[in-house]
């Protein structure tokens, strides 16, 4: 699917221009008269294309460098629509969400997802489920099968797109779940020594971990945090154990070197 950059050049600008085209209101396609929709049109076959080829491949694993490369290729399009942040409802750069995870692209993924949400666009009816969704329980999913595979911050920037959108409650439940191993493990990697560390320190993550564990389980009791929320109650009542007895034990000194200095 490789293009020149002159086409690719103009297909950023159609898309661009078929953005600045759209009105206020539920979102459509680009208008099937002008140049842009036209050029839409054209990618869409091709999309379907894709598509049938994906459908031919049995093995997952077969598919994501098909994946990677169609998402290449629809690139240039897509850019030209994130450019004109209007509200156009694409199946191009819905299609390059999903796939943006399928191959590990994170960071697009989000950025994608994020302008979906934002002008109200509507997954195509063969993905059955809405853009808030697909973003947040398919990165999730990733996330808890490949434990660190998706950032901190991504991870937090997804539970803000989605945290207030309609969707079934175990699927919701997974990002917490998520989040709450992700602020786990960098307690358990927290390093007191860092300039950077957090204030609160290792306590403060792990109440982050607690409480988006809690909220996981409050939604779906089968979502699989118990032994989650065990672990890190132990590890806040020893961190909590260990914070008094240093607090303990400062008071006794200074109160030993009170004495000394008042004997002298």
């Amino acid at each position: 699917m490789s293009t020149s950059p002159f086409l690719r050049n103009r297909q950023t600008k159609l898309a661009a221009a078929a953005g600045k085209a759209a009105l206020a209101g539920t979102p459509q396609a680009p208008d099937a008269d002008s140049e842009a929709g036209q050029e839409y049109a054209v990618l869409k076959v091709r999309l379907d294309d894709c598509l049938r080829k994906l459908a031919d491949v049995a093995s997952h694993e077969a598919r994501l460098p098909l994946k990677a490369e169609f998402l290449s290729g629809f690139r240039p399009w897509v850019d030209g629509v994130i450019e004109a942040d209007a509200p156009v409802q694409d199946e191009i750069l819905l299609t390059s969400l999903v796939w943006s995870i399928d191959v590990g692209d994170f960071t697009r993924a989000v950025q994608l997802g994020a302008f979906a949400l934002r002008h109200g666009l509507a997954m195509p009816e063969r993905y059955n489920r809405s853009v808030a969704c697909f973003l947040r329980e398919d990165i999730a999913t990733f996330e808890i099968d490949n434990p660190g595979a998706v950032s901190l911050d991504l991870l937090v920037r997804v539970d803000e797109l989605t945290a207030d959108a309609d969707m079934p409650d175990a699927a919701k439940a997974k990002l917490d779940k998520a989040l709450g191993r992700a602020w786990a493990a960098k307690a358990d990697a927290f390093d007191p020594t860092d300039d950077a560390a957090p204030a609160g320190g290792a306590a403060a993550l792990i109440d982050q971990a607690v409480g988006k564990m809690r909220r996981a389980l409050g939604l779906d009791k089968k979502v699989g945090v118990k032994k989650d929320i065990e672990r890190l109650e132990r590890r806040q009542r020893q961190l909590l154990e260990e914070a008094a007895a240093n607090g303990a034990g400062g008071s006794e000194t200074e109160q030993q070197a009170g004495d000394t200095a008042g004997g002298q």
